[in-house]
């Protein structure tokens, strides 16, 4: 949709450009990296990857407005299955569709019943912070996130971050010489907090996390 010369991307527009780049990670990852750590301090690289694939299986329910199932279990689908890598990504393939089908960001959706677009953002969230910091903890080069994946995630951190701070699911803004949303904790959940340099980080558009502390 264009407004005034200006495209309006749809989440499952966004959520395609962000899995292009996190299928190039999540193949990258070598099987003696599983258990380096990673940004998140509470998560090692096996960790982080089961948390991701839950994210991304569970908000495909949510764009369908079914009902999440977000626990303090979470499924080890590294152990699980051997081609945990492609699998992963087919489940990128079904978020990506379930968020472009008709009516997936109208009205509302979840258990505290958000916007529905909103919760859409939460997922691009997920799929791009998370992808960095598995890039960056095994030790690949990480491209970046297309504008408007940046535009799109920082007005949804924006919207998010007062409620989200109260709930401990955000952490405090990083600093930084460059304009930049704020900061989280582990997500959906305040699972834990991101670790590392935080304060010459100058945006993932040049390769580095503009979410710093969100993970």
């Amino acid at each position: 949709m264009d407004t005034n010369g200006v495209k309006t991307y749809g989440i499952g527009e966004l959520l395609a450009m962000a899995r292009e780049r996190a299928v190039v990670v999540v193949r990258g990852i070598p099987d003696e990296a599983l258990t380096a750590p990673t940004p998140c301090a509470e998560y090692d690289v096996k960790a982080l990857v089961n948390h991701l694939y839950q994210v991304i299986v569970q908000f495909q329910r949510l764009a369908a407005k079914e009902a999440s199932e977000f626990g303090d279990s979470i499924p080890d689908r590294v152990a699980e299955d051997a081609e945990w890598r492609e699998g992963l990504a087919r489940e990128a393939d079904r978020l990506v569709a379930a968020w472009s089908a008709p009516g997936a960001e109208e009205g509302r959706t979840g258990g505290m019943d958000m916007p529905a677009r909103l919760v859409g953002s939460m997922a691009l969230l997920d799929l791009t912070v998370h992808v960095w910091d598995l890039a960056r903890a095994t030790g690949q080069d990480h491209p970046g996130a297309d504008e408007p994946v940046v535009a799109e995630l920082t007005g949804a951190v924006d919207t998010l971050a007062p409620t989200a701070r109260k709930m401990g699911v955000f952490g405090k803004p990083a600093r930084s010489r460059r304009a930049r949303p704020p900061s989280s904790a582990c997500s959906p959940g305040p699972a834990g907090t991101r670790t590392g340099d935080e304060r010459d980080e100058p945006g993932i558009v040049r390769g580095r996390s503009p979410f710093s502390g969100y993970s």
